[in-house]
């Protein structure tokens, strides 16, 4: 099954994301010009059909909430991989989210 060309573009974007940070819908929407945190969504959501290595669990929506932790088969899995990765989360938000926060542009500056 193919997909569609900006699921490409959302998990190149979402891999760029480094170890102990996290990114956004909308911060990914925003960089590559899709006019739609719901679209990136939808790919991150999707991105679990296809083999590629894609770290979902470091798009979290604009409050810094898990929004998207039903999709890792466990609703624990995407704090824990967050966990692992030195991410404190309490009440499925991440703490300290502004200091951790990654903006795709980020990889101009």
């Amino acid at each position: 099954m193919k997909r569609p060309h900006y699921f490409d573009q959302v998990l190149e974007t979402a891999r760029l994301i480094p170890e102990g940070r996290v990114s956004t819908y909308g911060a990914i929407a925003d960089f590559l010009a899709l006019g739609s945190a719901r679209m990136v969504g939808w790919a991150m959501k999707n991105s679990f059909k296809y083999e590629d290595i894609v770290p979902a669990h470091r798009v979290v929506n604009s409050k810094g909430e898990l929004s998207g932790r039903n999709a890792f088969g466990h609703p624990d899995m995407m704090a824990e991989l967050l966990r692992s990765e030195g991410v404190e989360v309490e009440n499925n938000k991440v703490v300290n989210f502004k200091d951790l926060f990654w903006h795709p542009q980020e990889i101009y500056n």
